[in-house]
């Protein structure tokens, strides 16, 4: 090989050196926000549970503000509080459901153990995040449904009980830890019944905690 032949076959060497180095490190940064992304923070879950804004055709106009409650539905909200989670009927489970399926929510995946509603150590992280962003002026207040959810794993009655005894974990850690009012609060339990994954019923993902946000401070007041 002649030396031009050397030197030009050195240098397309060393392209493809660099090259394949470039896209590890590209690699490398990619798991790493993915990695990161795994770990919800305080301003996700704010943005999440903020009431929402219907859009105007006005720029110079302010948009207005969630629509309040009906009177109907914040007597039931009212009602809530400080009932005890398993007091909940079938029925009361139901309008819950009806009366949060539109409003601002968001899953936290709380990595509670295999048939444990216990706090654990890989669970806090998202907990203390929860109190944070409850506790912020934006959302400070407000009234809030934490529903405990299970995989299909066991009987439906033990699965039931057991997302209610989740559901009051948290709310439990976020009073004391937090200071955050118990009738800011309302606990319900769903067991197996709304799966987040159906086609994977015994999957870990299934076994989160929901929170919504029920009465905006600024609208349960008008």
């Amino acid at each position: 090989m002649s030396g031009l032949g050397k030197h030009s076959y050195f240098n397309r060497s060393f392209n493809t050196i660099r090259a394949v180095l470039a896209i590890g490190a590209v690699a490398a940064m990619s798991v790493t926000a993915v990695r990161a992304a795994d770990d919800v923070t305080e301003g996700q879950i704010l943005r999440a549970l903020a009431p929402k804004k219907p859009l105007t055709r006005s720029l110079s106009m302010t948009p207005p503000a969630e629509a309040a409650p009906s009177a109907a539905e914040t007597r039931f909200v009212d009602s809530l509080r400080n009932r005890p989670t398993r007091s909940l009927s079938t029925g009361e489970r139901q309008q819950i459901a009806a009366i949060v399926k539109d409003k601002p929510n968001i899953d936290l995946e709380i990595t509670f153990e295999y048939n444990s509603a216990k706090i654990g150590r890989k669970a806090r992280p998202a907990v203390e995040a929860l109190g944070k962003a409850l506790t912020n002026p934006e959302l400070k207040g407000s009234t809030f449904l934490v529903a405990g959810h299970t995989d299909a794993a066991g009987s439906d009655a033990y699965n039931q009980e057991l997302s209610e005894r989740r559901a009051d974990a948290v709310k439990g850690y976020l009073v004391s830890q937090f200071g955050i009012p118990a009738t800011d609060l309302v606990t319900v339990g769903y067991g197996e019944s709304r799966l987040k994954l159906p086609d994977a019923p015994n999957d870990p993902a299934n076994r989160r905690v929901q929170v919504v946000n029920m009465q905006n401070k600024t609208t349960a007041s008008k």
